[in-house]
Parts: C-alpha cells; structure tokens; sequence
C-alpha cells in the first residue's frame, strides 16, 4: 500500500532568495493561491524578522490560505521566534520553523560557539517556539555535513523540547546519494522519540543531485519534502516540486509513495513563478520546460506516431501541459478564449481578458494560426503586478549600420508625460539609457536574452532583461512583435520593480530612525538573515 509524502513548499522562502525571483506582497498572494490550488501540504511564507515586506507577506497569506499548514522562518532566537508567530496569528494551522547550524564548520566560523552552547540553544529555541504554537519544525542547518552522532544529540534535543517535524537539510548540496539516506536512516533508528516526528528532506542542487537525495532521504524514512517550483533557490537551487512529485507518481509502484499534489496544476504554478519573477524556465527542464515533450529526432518522432509510450513516461496533460497546438483564430469570441486560458492556468478578470482579447485579435489578425505559446505570451504582457511608478507611452528607435543608435520615448512619472531621446552602442543600449535619464534611476544590465514564441517570421519575441540598481538585481521580461520595444518594456518593469524595492527600505530606514532599538541583538544581518 501507497504511503503518503507531505510536500513542504519553500518557493515563498528559499525560492525567493535565488537572485531575482524576490516577489512583492501581491505576487506573493498570487502565487500562494496558486500553490493552495496545486495542493502542497506545508506552504512555507517567508521569513518574518527578514524585513516589513516579508512579515506582511506571511501575515496577509496566513490570514487567506487556510487549507495547508503555513509555516514562518526563525532563527534560534526570541526576536526570530516571537516575529514569526506574530505574522502566523491569522493562520489556521500555523508552524514555526526555527533553525540553527550544527556543522562543526559552522559552528567554528560562523557562529563561534561550542557544541555544548548549541544544544543548549536548541532545547531553548524548540521549548520556546513551542510554549506559542503546538507545530514545531526543527532543522540543524548544514546537517549534511554534521558530525553523525552530534547529529544525534541534536536531534534528540529538539525532540524532547517539542518538535513535531525534523528537518535534516543538505545545505551547501555536497551529499552523495547514500551520504544522505544515511543521514535519515540513522536518526530514525537512533533518536528516541521519532515515532511521533516527521522527518523532512531539505536539498540544495550544487553538484545537480537535489531531486535525486530527495528520494534517498525518503528511501532514509523521510516522509516530508520541501522544495520549490521550478528548483528555485539558493546558488543552484533546491530540489524541484514538479520533478519530485512526478517521480514518486511515475514511479510509484516500485516507491510505494505519493503525494496528493494536484499534478495537471504543475505546469500552470511552473508559467505563474516564471511570469512573477521574469525568471525564465530553461527549455530542457525536466517536467515542465518548453522541451519535455518536444521529438525532433526523426526514430523518435515515428515511435510516438506509432505510441506515445515508446519515449513518453508520461501524458503532458498529466502536468498540466498544453497538448494541442492550434487553439483559436480571429472569429473566437472572449467567451472561448476566457475558457482557454482557464484551461492553461490564467483565470482573467473581465479587465485581463478584454486586455488579453484585444491583443489576441491583433495577432490573429496578423497569423493564420493562434497557438497556446502565444496566449500566454499575450497574458504575460499584461499581467505583471509590479506596481507602475513609470508606464512606457511611446516609443521609437532608428538603427545604424555603423553601429550608433537612437532610441527617443515618453514615459509617464508620478502623472507627467517626460520626453527624452538618446544614442548608444546599439537600438537597446540607447533605449536604456533614455530610460535612466527619465527615471532617475540608472541600472546596468546584467543579463539579456531573446528568443522567438511561436513559428518562423510570425513569432513573438519574448525579452527577458535582468539589470543592478543600487546593488540589488531585479529581472523584467516582455513579449512583442518588436525586439527593441520589447527589450524597453522589460527595462522599464526592472526599474518599475527597483523603485518599489528601493522605496520600501527607504521606508523601513526612516521608521527605523524614528524609533529606538529593540536590543543590539535585534540586529538584522547584512540585507537578509539567510536560510540552511
């Protein structure tokens, strides 16, 4: 019989700490709704004591999500803990997640304690978090690097100070498979207590093995797993829901585990992160990328003529894959496209749609053929919820053959209409630089990259820009028939979502200055306290 995995999502946490994915209040609504409907059974907000933005976060999804468990970040501290349960007051199952590192690297360099010190700590932190809220996890960061029999220790401890769920996190990602089942094997059988503890996975994919120690972890005893859309996270990322989940649904009957993961949501949660961060999926990602069920190969694509199941492990609608390719033509009413775009996992607001229909109608105009990849390229466009603080009304640009161009713009800016032009190294570098100059705010772009949605000449160019203001990095993506304006519009939306983020801290710098501190161990390190 079929035992039952808990799926832990950290996309709101760890996901959010990958470079460019940082999300505002309501994105991360959004994408809560989205993981609600997908059905994960531990939604991990955020991280309290972080910043405003993130205790709000967790207190606005903790008062809407009431299905799944919401869990809050902390570090082994009061201050951590008593932020955390404060933004989980709302929530009708809620969890405090407190952490500390039990690696002797650690505990050697970054926290210059003893072992002894730590499991002090430990019993302290678990005994406190659970005088405020009966679910308790426990995660020894660095675990996977931890002394075994310290590990022990400091399991047990945090078992008989009251924790409920046991996570046993891979932090820097350098366990081999049998390393980390290990890990799990041995708390499981050596601890006393576990019989009423879940033990939880935590993987990092470094040396490209996070989804592939999940499973060790669970063939361990490991009954939980927590990771993210997408893979999304710290360095190279943790271990990807879709590709977890679908192993264990695939490949159940030699597992004889699963999860209740609404798996036709995968795909439509996989398109939402990638639209609210700007964060594209590559196209050769396991599960959900444009490739996975994509033959060009001649032998292949005759096998699947013949039967899909001669080099498919699995029905694309399973995920929640667009199947068919043709789906509407300039004489469909909204009433059909609204469907549709059910259908792929953007529910519209009569606004959205009549947007969205707007465009569609442009393009069917334009094609013979409408396809879903260009649907969404459409909702794309029109859905970005970073808030507006500049809007692109015109735009034009004139290209030299020696190299020299001119991009000239109008962009609205606190309800003014300003008017710039200016030249640069190529059509895109000169429309960047008109945009600086207008918004005051100059960025340097970091990354760039085009590429066509849809077939040959009557494709879209989807953009997507990733540009440093201040030191903090923000990514913009754009879909349109031309590349320049495109490139302009993706800019302008990583200016539009530094703007907010600038502000906010502009905010919290000035209600900080006008208030006393808490206690010199308030302190919030660097811009973020970090993760395991």
């Amino acid at each position: 019989m079929e035992e039952r995995v808990l799926v832990f999502d950290t996309t709101l946490r760890d996901g959010e700490q990958s470079p460019g994915c940082s999300m505002n209040l309501q994105e991360k609504l959004e994408m809560a709704r989205q993981l609600d409907r997908l059905g994960v059974d531990i939604l991990e907000a955020g991280f309290p004591v972080a910043s405003a933005g993130d205790f709000e976060s967790v207190q606005a999804i903790a008062a809407e999500i009431r299905r799944p468990v919401i869990a809050a970040l902390a570090r082994a501290n009061r201050l951590d803990i008593d932020r955390a349960w404060e933004a989980l007051q709302g929530a009708a199952r809620p969890r405090i997640h407190t952490f500390l590192a039990t690696s002797d690297i650690h505990l050697k360099y970054k926290l210059h304690k003893t072992r002894e010190e730590v499991l002090k700590l430990i019993a302290w932190a678990v005994g406190y978090a659970k005088s405020l809220c009966a679910d308790i996890e426990f995660s020894p960061e660095d675990a996977g690097r931890t002394d075994p029999d310290y590990l022990v220790e400091c399991c047990h401890a945090a078992v008989e100070a009251g924790a409920t769920v046991l996570n046993l996190p891979d932090t820097v990602g350098y366990c081999l498979e049998t390393e980390y089942e290990q890990v799990f094997s041995s708390i499981k059988s050596r601890v006393p207590g576990m019989d009423h503890v879940i033990l939880s996975t935590h993987t990092h994919d470094d040396l490209g093995l996070a989804v592939a120690n999940t499973l060790a972890g669970l063939r361990g005893g490991a009954r939980q797993v927590e990771c993210t859309i997408n893979g999304i996270g710290e360095r190279a990322g943790n271990a990807a829901l879709e590709e977890v989940v679908m192993a264990l649904r695939v490949r159940r009957e030699t597992l004889s585990l699963d999860t209740d993961v609404r798996t036709e949501e995968l795909y439509p949660s996989s398109q939402l992160l990638s639209r609210l961060t700007g964060v594209a999926v590559q196209r050769n990602k396991a599960i959900v990328g444009k490739n996975a069920f994509a033959h060009e190969a001649g032998i292949h694509q005759d096998g699947i003529l013949k039967n899909v199941i001669t080099y498919e492990i699995m029905e694309p609608q399973t995920v929640g894959m667009p199947a068919n390719s043709l789906v509407l033509g300039k004489h469909s009413g909204r009433h059909a496209l609204a469907k549709r775009y059910e259908e792929l996992g953007y529910p519209l607001s009569k606004p959205e749609l009549d947007r969205a229909y707007s465009t569609f109608i442009q393009i069917a105009d334009r094609k013979k053929q409408v396809y879903d990849e260009d649907l969404i390229a459409i909702v794309l466009e029109g859905l970005d919820h970073a808030p507006q603080w500049f809007t692109l009304k015109l735009f034009q640009s004139v290209a030299s053959s020696e190299g020299r161009s001119t991009a000239t713009v109008e962009v609205v800016k606190d309800g003014q209409t300003f008017h710039d032009s200016a030249t640069g190294d190529g059509p895109c570098d000169a429309a960047f630089r008109v945009i600086d100059r207008i918004t005051g705010l100059p960025g340097t772009v970091s990354d760039f990259s085009v590429h066509t949605i849809g077939e040959g000449a009557q494709g879209v160019a989807e953009v997507t820009v990733r540009a440093s203001f201040r030191g903090q990095e923000f990514t913009g993506k754009w879909t349109g028939q031309n590349v320049v304006e495109a490139a302009a519009r993706a800019y302008l939306q990583t200016a539009n979502r530094a703007a907010h983020a600038l502000a906010r801290v502009e905010a919290a710098a000035a209600a900080a200055a006008s208030t006393k501190p808490v206690h010199a161990n308030a302190r919030v390190d660097s811009l973020y306290p970090g993760g395991y």
